[in-house]
């Protein structure tokens, strides 16, 4: 665990702020690519002094906004068709219930729960939701969910255990 953390820290400090960007961009696309990957250790980073807590968070949710607005523009511009050819009838339905009852306040509650994170700008992008509305709402979620992990990284710093314990129980939070 030890080497691939290095490998994390070593790769996330070399590319920088972009780089935080492009894999945040990849998280909340389609692509499975965890958040907690990249801010924890980018968070650490700060705490050692080598990037800037508050522009880690930043590039963090643009990137995570500029992912959602990929997923929102496929769904608008290709329709159901086009994802039902990447995902499965049943997820493509899970989360048109889960957006259809919880309205377009879904896409910032969303933000906030693993599974559903990376994918619900695209019932948003079906359903037309209004392009300001889901910037906003989408960039509240995000900003949560980065500030979050980016602060357990600077707060919790090397203990590598104290990360997975309070990893593991602000996810059963967020859940609940």
């Amino acid at each position: 665990m030890h080497e691939i953390i290095n490998y994390l820290l070593n790769s996330i400090g070399n590319l920088g702020y972009i780089g935080i960007f492009l894999l945040m961009f990849l998280e909340s696309s389609f692509f499975p690519f965890p958040s907690e990957v990249v801010m924890i250790p980018a968070g650490y980073l700060a705490y050692k002094g080598d990037m800037d807590l508050s522009l880690v968070i930043l590039s963090g949710v643009i990137g995570s906004l500029a992912g959602a607005w990929f997923n929102y523009i496929l769904a608008h511009k290709f329709g159901r068709k086009f994802l039902l050819k990447i995902f499965n009838e049943k997820k493509v339905k899970k989360l048109d219930d889960f957006f259809e009852k919880h309205g377009h306040i879904s896409t910032f509650t969303g933000r906030l729960l693993p599974g559903i994170r990376q994918y619900i700008s695209f019932p948003a992008g079906l359903a037309k939701m209004d392009k300001l509305k889901f910037t906003i709402y989408t960039t509240f979620g995000t900003l949560i969910w980065v500030s979050i992990l980016a602060l357990l990284g600077y707060f919790i710093g090397e203990n590598q255990k104290l990360i997975h314990q309070y990893l593991k129980e602000i996810t059963i939070i967020v859940f609940i």
